[in-house]
């Protein structure tokens, strides 16, 4: 008997609808998708259970007759592409055919549809492959396509998925996400009984970003519109030196497609290359419009990776784009052309420097209150020669020099030191002078609702307003009042593991990175003993609480054979 077979069409359906539907995020893209490219003014999508039990996407756009709602559900239909050519120009969103076909492989859908012509609007209901009914419906025009029971006939795929609130989690950035790249459109996202969001149409992408996040952030951010090429990049990025410690503000859309990319990713960081603190990133929201033929979008399943034909100038792109919008900032009126890069750079710092923008010298700040003032004595071991570039302790031993660098090494000592005041639940509190006002993204008061009672342990207590808005009215007494919005959002950001001992590493992982001292900061002598002292008393003086070395050797032995003492 032959040990190769073709698989069944059943089998092999399930098999592609795993490769496009994943979780209940990947339905509600696919869905949303084609009702944008429906041409939809008016999008909502509702759910139960966290996409699980029911996701019903339903839209304003132009809707399907009779014999296209029952094409649609076959493998490969399509309205996008006709011919091979086409493949080079997608200017849709979707174009394979696979989303109804793999959704309604692996769950029981109801599709309602009208194209606003004739008198027929259509119903087809269908339970995995099988057709259930096929019915004449009064319905505007429009479709909605209602998915129940997700993963119902593969309970191995079912049991995977995550938690009600982490599949919510992924939907609502999901969603947030791609009404930035379609601001004329109404989005809302009802979960249960409750209204995520609803954001309505309107005009600029500016509009929809103090939809989204709030004014807070747009006072941080500065305006980018920059055309080469053929090639437009155009959207708001961070004004230096403001920017976060994590990227989930660092977006990328090509064609109004949201993408994950190296190139552009690369391109962004080098253009705030020096201009940012250790550790931060810059807030981007950044669209890029370009011929068809110069990007793939035919290389992930997920569409969510793609290929440039040039990835380069791409690269420079970014550069180039952030670069002009640092001079603008600055009044600086030169436009420079993109062979000069360098030099316009050069002028950008030179601006800088010269409006107080960005001081190139780091002002001396004050050494935290965390850690007791260091008492006169003798000098611990191993013995400190000094500091390198206000941000690395240097020290010797007996068998080599040790580099140190002074923020991880920080780090290390308050993250124990937290660990303790953790354990005794006695965090010092102080009362905000004025109560602090801001407005939370919808993806973070789903997290500040999993995360609160976390949260309020450590020392916070918030309150809520109208909307999304809240009062933060107390906060750990580690940091000034200034800073306590800044590492509240980071908290909100870095604690969304499902398990408590999870967060809790997390929360105390990202108070004692906010504390501790920055690197670019000139230390005292006594400061420096201080630090490398209680340093060599923690449980793990190799690794800062996020993971990275705080130390490096030069074995003594090395010194002597680069010297030729040996």
């Amino acid at each position: 008997m032959s040990k190769i077979v073709i698989l069944s069409p059943d089998v092999s359906q399930k098999i592609a609808a795993g490769e496009v539907i994943e979780r209940p995020f990947s339905a509600v893209k696919e869905l949303v998708e084609n009702s944008l490219d429906a041409g939809a003014s008016d999008i909502k999508t509702e759910l139960h259970s966290g996409g699980k039990r029911l996701i019903r996407v339903t839209d304003d756009g132009q809707g399907m007759n009779r014999e296209d709602a029952l094409l649609c559900f076959e493998r490969h239909s399509t309205s996008k592409i006709s011919r091979v050519n086409d493949l080079d120009r997608i200017a849709t969103l979707g174009f394979r055919g696979e989303a109804l076909p793999s959704i309604s492989a692996v769950s029981r859908i109801i599709l309602k549809t009208s194209d606003g012509k004739g008198e027929k609007r259509t119903l087809i209901e269908k339970e995995g492959e099988k057709v259930i009914q096929v019915s004449d419906i009064a319905f505007p025009k429009g479709t909605s396509v209602e998915v129940r029971d997700l993963f119902f006939n593969l309970p191995a795929r079912k049991k995977f998925l995550r938690s009600e609130r982490a599949e919510l989690s992924w939907i609502t950035r999901y969603m947030t996400h791609v009404s930035l790249a379609y601001p004329g459109v109404r989005f809302s996202l009802v979960h249960g009984k409750r209204h995520v969001f609803d954001y309505p149409s309107v005009k600029t992408l500016k509009e929809r970003i103090f939809q989204v996040y709030g004014k807070s952030l747009l006072e941080h951010l500065m305006e980018v519109d920059h055309e080469e090429e053929g090639r437009r990049l155009y959207g708001f990025a961070s004004v230096p030196p403001s920017g976060r410690r994590d990227r989930t503000h660092q977006l990328f859309f090509v064609n109004r497609r949201l993408v994950k990319d190296r190139n552009l990713q690369a391109g962004l960081n080098q253009a705030y290359r020096g201009f940012l603190e250790k550790d931060q990133f810059s807030e981007a929201f950044l669209f890029l419009s370009c011929p068809y033929e110069d990007v793939d979008i035919n290389v992930h399943p997920a569409k969510a990776e793609i290929r440039f034909t040039d990835p380069h100038a791409f690269f420079q792109i970014i550069l180039h784009s952030i670069e002009k919008a640092m001079l603008k900032k600055q009044g600086i009126k030169e436009v420079y052309p993109a062979s000069e890069s360098a030099k316009g750079r050069l002028r950008i710092e030179e601006g800088m420097r010269e409006r107080s923008f960005l001081s190139p010298e780091r002002k001396q700040e004050a050494w935290t209150d965390v850690l007791p003032p260091p008492e006169k004595g003798e000098r611990v071991f191993p013995r400190i020669l000094g500091q390198y570039q206000d941000t690395y302790i240097i020290a010797s031993s007996e068998d080599g020099i040790l580099i140190i660098d002074q923020h991880n090494a920080h780090e290390r000592v308050l993250f124990e030191k937290y660990q303790d005041i953790d354990k005794k639940k006695k965090w010092p509190q102080k009362l905000a002078l004025f109560p602090v006002l801001f407005e939370l993204s919808p993806s973070q008061v789903l997290s500040l609702e999993d995360n609160q009672a976390v949260l309020e342990d450590a020392g916070f207590r918030v309150e809520a307003m109208s909307g999304r808005s809240i009062s933060l009215k107390e906060f750990p007494d580690l940091f000034k009042e200034e800073e306590a919005k800044e590492i509240f959002l980071s908290l909100l950001e870095d604690i969304k593991g499902d398990k408590i001992k999870d967060k809790k590493v997390k929360l105390l992982a990202t108070l004692a990175c906010k504390t501790a001292v920055k690197a670019g900061q000139p230390l005292s002598f006594e400061k420096m003993s201080y630090l490398v002292e209680e340093l060599f008393k923690t449980s793990n003086s190799s690794l800062c609480p996020h993971g990275r070395p705080v130390m490096v050797k030069i074995e003594r032995k090395e010194i002597e054979r680069g010297l030729k003492r040996e």
